[in-house]
């Protein structure tokens, strides 16, 4: 793996630059042309051709959204594994309780402070972001899509 800054709240977020600004770009830049070249030359052609353009950017945008629905899937089943190995026996039936989208933002804390926090994201209701802002100990993921 390459070298990165640390993680932490502010700075864990995953950019990608060829998908996100040459691909992004590139379909964005197709549908411009394909709209002006339409407006400038309206037939049925051209305006397929715009139809067309904006066909090719849900895929694009799918195409990115189905590998991180798989990675949310492994996320929520590590860190139930995660919360049973630390947490203790009684409080074990409590990590069902906790949502998919606790679950991915708890992903970031360190052992020693994982279970208190995922008491605190049952008991106030506190969602991804929330959960991260109270992360002390961040815990870098290099591997996320």
């Amino acid at each position: 793996m390459s070298q990165q800054a640390p993680q932490n709240f502010k700075k864990h977020a995953r950019f990608d630059p060829p998908y996100h600004i040459f691909g992004a770009s590139l379909y964005l830049i197709n549908l411009i042309v394909a709209m002006i070249y339409a407006a400038h030359h309206p037939s049925f052609y051209t305006e397929w051709l715009v139809v067309l353009s904006i066909a090719v950017i849900v895929p694009y945008l799918k195409i990115r959204l189905y590998p991180l629905r798989v990675q949310d899937r492994v996320i929520r089943l590590e860190e139930r594994l995660r919360l049973q190995a630390l947490a203790p026996a009684e409080w074990h039936a409590q990590v069902l309780r906790l949502t998919e989208d606790q679950l991915i933002g708890l992903r970031f804390a360190s052992d020693d402070e994982v279970v208190a926090l995922a008491k605190q994201a049952l008991e106030e209701k506190l969602n991804r972001k929330q959960i991260k802002e109270r992360i002390k100990n961040w815990r870098a993921d290099t591997w996320r899509v």
